[in-house]
Parts: C-alpha cells; sequence; structure tokens
C-alpha cells in the first residue's frame, strides 16, 4: 500500500517544483527499505497492541488449564512457575500484525497474495480448534484428521494454482535440492504436487508441534523466517540468483518484506511469551506460521531447504512419529507398548531429564541458529 501510494504521488508532483522535494519516496521501491519499514512496523504494533490483546483474551477467558508440568515429571525443577490461565490464542496478535503489516509494506503480487491466504486460512484452523478446547468441556479440539484434510487441501490448491500458472508451472514440474545448482527431476510435475504439499502440511504441524515451551516456537521461527529472508531476496534477484547458481523466481522478492514482517511480528510475540509467558500463540498462531514458511520455501522453488532451516522443526516432529510408531509397534508385538523417549515432543524428553524450561529453550535456539547457517552454507556450496 505504501509502495502504491509513494508511486501516486511521484507522478503526480512530476515535472513541478514538488519532484525534488519528495524525491525520497524513491527509497520506497526498494525491497531491502520496505523489509525494514514492514519489521520495525510489525514490531511495533506487536508492542503497542500486546498488553491490551493479552487483557483482552483474559477477559473473555480465552485461557487453557495446564497441567503444571513439574508435577507431572515429579520434579519441581522442570517448572518454576505453573501456566494455569495464562491467556492462549495469541495468534489473534500475531497473525493480524503480520499480515497488515507485509500488505502495508509489500507489492501485491500473485505470490504475496497466496502467501497471505494460507497464513490466513490456518489461522482460521487454528482459531476454530483453540475455541472448541476452551468453550467444549473436555474437548481435545479439532480433531488430527479434519487439520490434515483441510492443510492438505490447502497444499493442493496451492501446488495445483503453481502447476497450472504458465508463469510458475516449474515450481512444481522441476525438483530442487540444496547442495545442487541443476534441477533433480524435471516434468515431475506430480512429484512436485506432493512435495508442495508435505512441506504445507509438515511445517505447519512442525511449528505447532514445538509450540510447548515458553517462546521456543516463535524464537526458533524468527531464527528460520531469517534464513528465508535472506533466500527470497536473492531468488527475487536475477543477478544475485545468476551468481549464486539458485532459481530465479520474478516477484519473489516481495516475499522478503512478508518474512520481514514475520521477523517483527515474532520478536514482539516473543516479548511476551518469553518465560513466564503472558500469553501462548496456541494453534491460532503456530499453524499460521508453519505453513506461512511452507509456503515461502515452495514459491522460491527451495521446499527441501526448509527442512535443513528448520532442523528444530524436524526433529520436534520426528520425536513424536517415531514415538508413536515404536510404541504401537511394540504393543502390537508384545502387548505392552514401550516408548523411545520420555516424553514426545522433544523438548518435554529433555524436561523429564530434569532440564530447566529455560535451558531447553535456550540450547534448542543455538541449534536453530546452526541450522539456520548450515542452510544458508547451501546458497555457496552448490
Amino acid at each position: 500500500m505504501i509502495y502504491y501510494l509513494c508511486q501516486f504521488i511521484g507522478e503526480m508532483v512530476e515535472g513541478t517544483i514538488w519532484a525534488d522535494r519528495l524525491s525520497f519516496l524513491r527509497l520506497f521501491r526498494y525491497i531491502t527499505v520496505r523489509s525494514g519499514g514492514a519489521a520495525l512496523t510489525a514490531l511495533g504494533l506487536s508492542w503497542w497492541l500486546g498488553p491490551r490483546v493479552i487483557a483482552w483474551l483474559k477477559t473473555l477467558k480465552f485461557g487453557q488449564e495446564y497441567r503444571d508440568r513439574a508435577e507431572e515429571a515429579g520434579d519441581l525443577r522442570a517448572r518454576l512457575l505453573s501456566k494455569k490461565g495464562t491467556p492462549t490464542m495469541g495468534g489473534l496478535l500475531l497473525v493480524p500484525v503480520m499480515v497488515l503489516s507485509t500488505l502495508l509494506w509489500a507489492v501485491w503480487n500473485p505470490l504475496v497474495c497466496l502467501t497471505l491466504l494460507c497464513v490466513l486460512v490456518l489461522c482460521g484452523l487454528g482459531f476454530y480448534d483453540d475455541f472448541a478446547k476452551i468453550t467444549q468441556q473436555n474437548s481435545r479440539g479439532t480433531s488430527e484428521r479434519v487439520k490434515l484434510v483441510v492443510q492438505t487441501l490447502l497444499g493442493l490448491f496451492v501446488g495445483l494454482y503453481l502447476w497450472w500458472t504458465p508463469g510458475t508451472s516449474r515450481l512444481i514440474t522441476e525438483i530442487m535440492v540444496p547442495f545442487y545448482k541443476y534441477p533433480l527431476l524435471t516434468g515431475a510435475g506430480w512429484l512436485g504436487l506432493l512435495i508442495t504439499v508435505l512441506a504445507v502440511v509438515g511445517s505447519s504441524n512442525a511449528v505447532n508441534l514445538t509450540d510447548g515451551l515458553d517462546g521456543l516456537a516463535i524464537g526458533c521461527t524468527v531464527i528460520t523466517a531469517f534464513v528465508f529472508l535472506v533466500c527470497t531476496y536473492l531468488t527475487g534477484h536475477a543477478v544475485a540468483a545468476a551468481y549464486l547458481f539458485i532459481p530465479h523466481v520474478p516477484g519473489a522478492g516481495e516475499l522478503t518484506v512478508f518474512c520481514a514482517a514475520m521477523i517483527g511480528a515474532g520478536l514482539g510475540f516473543l516479548w511476551y511469551n518469553c518465560h513466564p509467558a503472558q500469553v501462548f500463540m496456541g494453534d491460532t498462531g503456530s499453524l499460521a506460521l508453519g505453513g506461512g514458511l511452507g509456503v515461502v520455501a515452495v514459491l522460491i522453488h527451495q521446499p527441501f531447504l526448509l527442512v535443513i532451516a528448520g532442523g528444530v522443526f524436524v526433529l520436534e516432529a520426528l520425536s513424536v512419529l517415531i514415538q508413536r510408531v515404536y510404541f504401537r509397534y511394540t504393543r502390537l508385538r508384545t502387548g505392552t507398548g514401550r516408548r523411545v523417549f520420555l516424553m514426545a515432543p522433544l523438548h518435554h524428553h529433555f524436561e523429564k531429564l530434569g532440564w530447566y524450561e529455560s535451558q531447553v529453550v535456550t540450547r534448542f535456539y543455538i541449534l536453530g541458529v546452526l541450522f539456520a547457517v548450515l542452510a544458508l552454507a547451501t546458497l555457496k556450496l552448490r
């Protein structure tokens, strides 16, 4: 919106004495300037709206009764404070701020619109799940099957749209992998469609599973978003993409603004979500953030890069998958289910080992940074 406004003013004053005085408006043509503006806008709005949204959620009694993990783990070091009564659905702060900042600073091309659409759909799905948990007694919210169906349909929509659009069809038909400069496969439309669905569904659920400790999911999301901030800018820059032998996607540079808005909104939300958390993002935020990262990875033709950049999310999701499969397998074979981890997702396993919550979160941040560095290294090591 700001871009269009500056363009409109520039055209109006062209050839007048105001042209030189307002020449600074040309700065807003640059993606870097608008990305910085999006990040600062999202951060400022989060800080300003945070206390108001938290108070509103408390007024509505949008909180969940969380069992104290200190009691659950049998170790008081695992929890210093009870989380009971802390409002959830903080995604109602996080997602609107991120979307609004993107709309203000980005050029509304199809890639940006597609990303925002996916974020809003998943935010709605998460809201429905959180609302059911809060309002329906003994409810576990939306069933996993319903979530998977909605996420899969959304992934199919994204994949088919890109496949059937001439300018973006290669994002689906050509399979790119990190550390390799050429397409691994070409003409693989159905495989590309499957990868797109897995990117959206897997990323959305992985971030959701990671959201179990104060500041963990949002901090790791900010780290991963920084990787895609760099990648989207380079992918949208023809010269830089050619130099690094990465796919050039026209218009992908505007996704840099979206990633910057995600970083700004994430840092603003972390201000209130750090230990001890004043608000939880809930599925309203986690599903939307994960889906947004998955869609961006597909749109810059690097879906497998997300596996590296979001390594913490991958480990969390794998821990749940391994735990469930092994438990069912051993129960089928021996009659008694056994576990690989003390508790899944992975962050709870370390809590059971006696780590403080802040230790788990900080160490996972360190892992997230290491995964981010490795992901950025793939841009050069090709």
